[in-house]
């Protein structure tokens, strides 16, 4: 469930975008007990994520997304993901 949440916050950053753009990178790694994926648009969409099992149900997560708004503000969004729930931290700059 919290890795459908950690998931939904990264599409976000592409839908908030609006705007048609190519994949410039990507890549992705998906094991039984850890994962990790990325990708990167010509529109300044960057996204990172990585997790891994601990124990039988929990799943560790962290990563990072970030995009430019249409009033040409940066925004980077870095988190965690744990038992305890999604932990943002968000940074904006001109």
């Amino acid at each position: 469930m919290k890795f459908s949440i950690v998931l939904l916050a990264c599409l976000f950053a592409v839908a908030f975008a609006n705007e048609e753009a190519d994949v410039v990178k990507e890549f992705r790694e998906v094991n039984t007990e850890d994962f990790k994926y990325g990708y990167e648009l010509t529109n300044k969409i960057r996204a990172f994520q990585e997790g891994h099992l601990e124990g039988e149900k929990t799943w560790l997560v962290k990563g990072e997304f970030e995009f430019v708004t249409k009033d040409g503000k940066h925004v980077k969004v870095t988190y965690t993901a744990d038992d305890y729930g999604y932990h943002p931290k968000v940074e904006h700059s001109e």
